[in-house]
C-alpha cells in the first residue's frame, strides 16, 4: 500500500496540487480502505477538514495507479 507521501507527491505532478493527509484518509475510509490513525483526531471520530467533492476524483485515481482499489 502507498504512503500518504506517495499519493501526495503522486497528485502533486499529475494535477498541480497538494492534497491533505486528512483528505487522503477521508477517501480511504469512504473506499473501504483502513486510514492511518492520527493522533490530532476529534475524540468523537469526525474529521475537522473532510476531502472537498472536487478533489476526491484525484485521490481515487492515485488509489488506482498504486492498486489500493
Amino acid at each position: 500500500m502507498a504512503t500518504y507521501e506517495q499519493i501526495q507527491n503522486w497528485v502533486r505532478e499529475k494535477y498541480g496540487f497538494t492534497v491533505k493527509t486528512c483528505w487522503i484518509a477521508d477517501v480511504k475510509e469512504k473506499c473501504g480502505l483502513p486510514p492511518r490513525r492520527a493522533p490530532n483526531r476529534n475524540k468523537n471520530g469526525t474529521r475537522l477538514h473532510p476531502c472537498p467533492k472536487n478533489k476526491i476524483a484525484s485521490i481515487k485515481d492515485a488509489f488506482r495507479h498504486f492498486s489500493m482499489i
